[in-house]
């Protein structure tokens, strides 16, 4: 059996897709699986064992005229060819797709040679390139039940599958966590993350915040803070060292999550996947470009109870204090912070989309 996989540049993409990927290896190591990446994506992934990865020319087009999109146009198109090329030389048995533009002449040429195809939405609103494809294949997965409401198909197509999570992200005791930070179990503690390549507005208003409230005294924060603002934020946190510790980068979340109360970050839809896996409450500053999908997959999480939103344009330090506090204050009662019972599949999501995609070949 013969598996083809593609997938965008960003995270957001493609952890879902390695996900997905070593769950389908778990369930028979004689499945052959490829995975299909733009050029740009060249040597930032590892695979798992027996699996295989060809990269694609591709680019972000452009309405404007002008020089650049014209070489834009010329790289998508010859993106294309390659993903023909592909689809020829591999003869998959199923095509899988995980979002971008970067996605969607694989999965087209997959349903114009009669092979089956699916597609996986991580946000609360599918992307253009999803939207486009779901009218062809043969299953739309969604990690969010309400996902089906904005896709113009038959609802027998969507299937809730969730959002395939890191094979690494195990839940560690949190003692253990803590210890691995050099942190204590007496404080409050407050994970800050801006995705991957960190945020400057989220940086720069939480470190102002936490410098100027006494009232955060009893808090210890782990800051993951991206490699532009590391060394700016390592002066300013000079005089809290005991409190808080800072990473440029940070692979290892399943110890910073296992370790934390309460995030601050923004709302990517694999973010939220982590968050609700490791019951964690939020406050989300959701990106507010990208046709505003990080704010839906917000509202989402704050209509379970388990979140605060905090828009990107209205982010500062009273505010940002406010929300810390109102949730620090909520910590360990019944109320808008903490949900026992939440109908989400995140424990199984990779083992789901393996079994969906199984069941169509």
């Amino acid at each position: 059996m013969r598996v083809l996989v593609a997938a965008g540049s960003s995270g957001g993409h493609i952890f879902p897709a390695l996900s997905f990927i070593r769950a389908i290896k778990d369930k028979d190591v004689g499945i052959s699986t490829l995975l299909v990446l733009p050029k740009r994506c060249i040597g930032l992934y590892s695979l798992p064992d027996g699996s295989r990865i060809r990269y694609i020319c591709g680019s972000n087009l452009t309405l404007k005229i002008a020089p650049k999109s014209l070489i834009s146009l010329f790289e998508f198109l010859k993106g294309v060819a390659q993903s023909l090329s592909i689809i020829i030389e591999y003869r998959p048995d199923i095509v899988a797709g995980f979002g971008s533009l970067d996605s969607i002449a694989i999965v087209l040429f997959g349903w114009f040679f009669r092979i089956k195809t699916i597609v996986h939405e991580q946000n609360v609103i599918p992307g253009r390139a999803n939207r486009l494809l779901a009218r062809f294949v043969d299953k739309v997965a969604v990690s969010f039940t309400d996902t089906g409401d904005y896709l113009n198909i038959d609802k027998q197509k969507v299937a809730f599958t969730g959002n395939p999570l890191r094979k690494e992200l195990v839940k560690i005791e949190r003692l253990k966590a803590l210890e691995f930070f050099g942190l204590t179990q007496d404080k409050f503690t407050i994970l800050v993350a801006g995705g991957s390549q960190g945020s400057g507005h989220v940086n720069s208003v939480f470190s102002d915040t936490l410098l100027s409230s006494p009232d955060l005294a009893k808090c210890q924060v782990i800051h993951i803070s991206g490699n532009k603002d590391y060394a700016d934020l390592k002066e300013k946190y000079r005089c809290l060292d005991s409190r808080v510790t800072l990473f440029s980068f940070f692979d290892k979340m399943h110890y910073a999550y296992s370790a934390s109360d309460l995030v601050v970050c923004r709302a990517g839809a694999t973010t939220i996947a982590e968050l609700l896996y490791f019951n964690l409450p939020a406050i989300f500053i959701p990106y507010p470009y990208a046709y505003a999908h990080q704010y839906n997959n917000a509202q989402v999480v704050a209509s379970l109870g388990k979140a605060k939103i905090v828009s990107d344009a209205e982010l500062s330090v009273d505010k940002l204090r406010q929300a810390l506090l109102e949730c620090i204050s909520s910590q360990g009662k019944s109320g808008i912070m903490h949900v026992s019972q939440v109908k989400v599949n995140q424990e199984n999501a990779a083992d789901s989309l393996a079994n969906l995609v199984l069941s169509l070949i």
